[in-house]
C-alpha cells in the first residue's frame, strides 16, 4: 500500500517545558486503520494536533503524502477531538455542512450530498434536530459526518467512543466498521479500549509512558470483515493478552 504519514524523530514540548514526547517514528499506510493506545497523559492527543497542524513541533519530521509540508497541514487532514464540539445553535444539516461552507464550496449541492450522507449515517429524518436533541451516539455520528466533509485522505479520530455507554459503544463499532468499508479512508485513532483497539484495527501503536522511547507496534491480522463475536474467539483473547503484556513492558521499562 502507498505510504500516506510518515513521523521522522517527531518531538514536541510546551514552552519551558519538559518535552510531551519525544523521538516517535512511524509511518501509515493509504486504507489502514492504525489504533494508538497508551497510559493516560502519555501525549496521544498532543500527537493527533501535532499531525493536524495545531501545533507546532519542536523537531523531527512530518510527511503527508510524500511531502514536508511544515504547518501547512491544516485543512488536509479530517481531525475530530474528543468532544464532539457540534454548534448547539446549528441543525445537524448545518453542521455537517460547515466544512464547506468554510472551504467556500456550500453551494447548491452540497445541501443534497450531505442529505445522503446523513442517510447513509442512520441520521436520515434528523437533519433539522439540533444537538441537544440526539442522542449521544447520533452526536457521534454527526460529529464524525462533519469530519468526513472536510474531505482530507487522513482522518484522526480522539476517543470519538469514550463517553458512550457500553451497549452504545457496540453498536458504534458495528457501524463504524461497515462504515469504513464502504469509505475506504485512512483512520488513526485513539483509544483507552484495548478489545475496541483490536476490533478495528490492522496495527496498533503503544506509546511510551514518559516523554522518550520509541512506539512500540502490534500487527493485529485478523481477517476482515470484522464481527463483533471475534472477541470471544481465541485468536482475539491471545491478541488481548498480548497487547497486555507489551503494556505492562512500557511502564515498568
Amino acid at each position: 500500500m502507498e505510504e500516506l504519514l510518515s513521523l521522522r524523530r517527531l518531538t514536541f514540548s510546551f514552552p519551558q517545558q519538559k518535552p510531551v514526547f519525544s523521538d516517535l517514528s512511524l509511518t501509515i499506510r493509504q486504507g489502514e486503520f492504525v489504533s494508538i493506545i497508551g497510559a493516560s497523559g502519555c501525549g496521544k492527543s498532543t500527537l493527533f494536533k501535532a499531525i493536524a497542524g495545531l501545533l507546532a513541533k519542536a523537531q523531527g519530521e512530518i510527511t503527508l503524502q510524500g511531502c514536508a509540508s511544515g504547518e501547512n497541514r491544516l485543512g488536509q487532514i479530517a481531525y475530530m477531538p474528543q468532544q464532539d464540539l457540534l454548534m448547539p445553535w446549528r441543525t445537524v444539516l448545518d453542521n455537517c455542512l460547515l466544512p464547506l461552507e468554510i472551504k467556500g464550496r456550500a453551494g447548491k449541492g452540497a445541501a443534497a450530498s450531505v442529505l445522503d450522507m446523513l442517510e447513509r449515517f442512520g441520521l436520515a429524518g434528523y437533519e433539522l434536530a439540533y444537538p441537544h436533541e440526539l442522542s449521544g451516539g447520533m452526536r457521534q455520528r454527526a460529529a464524525f459526518l462533519r469530519t468526513l466533509m472536510t474531505g482530507g485522505k487522513l482522518m484522526l479520530l480522539d476517543e470519538p467512543f469514550g463517553a458512550l455507554d457500553a451497549m452504545t459503544k457496540r453498536d458504534m463499532h458495528r457501524w463504524l466498521l461497515e462504515l469504513w468499508g464502504e469509505l475506504g479512508r485512512t483512520v488513526m485513532f485513539i483509544t483507552h479500549d484495548l478489545e475496541e483497539a483490536i476490533l478495528l484495527s490492522d496495527r496498533i501503536f503503544l506509546m511510551p509512558p514518559s516523554s522518550s522511547g520509541p512506539l512500540h507496534e502490534l500487527n493485529v491480522g485478523l481477517p476482515r470483515p470484522r464481527r463483533l463475536e471475534m472477541n470471544y474467539e481465541p485468536g482475539f483473547v491471545s491478541l488481548r493478552a498480548e497487547l497486555e503484556r507489551r503494556l505492562y513492558e512500557t511502564r515498568t521499562v
